[in-house]
């Protein structure tokens, strides 16, 4: 019988949580910012700590989507076994092997997926690597009038990442509306048009990770994607020590731009899209 179990995050396990999770800063961030803030509610999610004695093996948040951390095969024994109460889930997302073993323990509870990113590679910046870039690109962040073009240009990102319409989902355009007053969309700008954008996704202690990265194709080919985000990136770096994010492994022109910039592949990610 396994000696491991499972709780539900309290304010007790939040400080060991976040040690645990820091083990792995960039492959957690999106767990590290959860835990971090789980106290402002989570609606119909969850978050479970396993633990082997007092030592935590895993973290794991189940909402719309599963993302989890696992140390060990037992670890991600013991999450299976424990159902998803959430309805709708859209996505399984987190470290490959550890997703790849959960996956195969719970597929049979849910819908075959529509999608499945097998690899994906986890990217991270420091600022001592950054690749600064000399510029005609002005960068900032999105100004709340520009939210109309921020969130056609997001949907076009999701439509070629994710083969799925943005538009189609609650609130689309007022989640937009809402990053943008909170100054977390970034654009860069040439001749007054807006050639780039991405946006701050979770962030934690050691890390803040980009989201939304995407050039309008009939701008592309310039030097404009590798000087904004080299522009972006170190504007970012008076306020967070690292960044870090996630690519398609069969996205060549994104890979070659995250490079180019400075960053490095540090693991690997596998998604489950439903």
């Amino acid at each position: 019988m396994s000696r491991l179990r499972l709780e539900s995050l309290n304010a007790a396990l939040v400080r060991p949580a976040l040690e645990y999770l820091a083990r792995r800063p960039y492959e957690n961030v999106f767990l590290a910012y959860m835990v971090r803030f789980s106290g402002e509610g989570l609606g119909q999610a969850t978050l479970l700590v396993v633990r082997d004695g007092p030592d935590i093996c895993g973290v794991a948040y189940l909402g719309r989507q599963i993302v989890i951390a696992a140390e060990n095969k037992e670890a991600i024994d013991a999450l299976a076994r424990r159902p998803c109460t959430a309805q709708d889930v859209r996505m399984i997302v987190g470290p490959r092997q550890p997703i790849l073993d959960y996956w195969a323990q719970v597929q049979g509870t849910f819908a075959q997926p529509r999608l499945v990113r097998d690899r994906q590679y986890v990217m991270a910046l420091e600022r001592a690597r950054l690749r600064p870039s000399a510029s005609e690109i002005e960068v900032r962040t999105a100004h709340p009038t520009e939210w109309r073009i921020v969130a056609e240009n997001s949907a076009q990102m999701i439509a070629y990442e994710l083969d799925s319409d943005a538009r189609a989902a609650e609130n689309f355009d007022g989640n937009i509306r809402l990053m943008i007053d909170r100054r977390l969309w970034w654009v860069g700008v040439v001749d007054a048009k807006l050639c780039f954008f991405c946006n701050i996704g979770p962030w934690s202690e050691q890390t803040a990770q980009l989201q939304g990265i995407w050039s309008p194709p009939e701008l592309r080919g310039q030097g404009y994607a590798t000087q904004a985000l080299s522009g972006i990136c170190a504007a970012l770096f008076k306020h967070v020590p690292t960044l870090s994010l996630y690519v398609n492994d069969f996205n060549a022109a994104a890979i070659a731009l995250y490079e180019r910039v400075g960053f490095q592949r540090v693991g690997e990610f596998t998604t489950i899209l439903f």
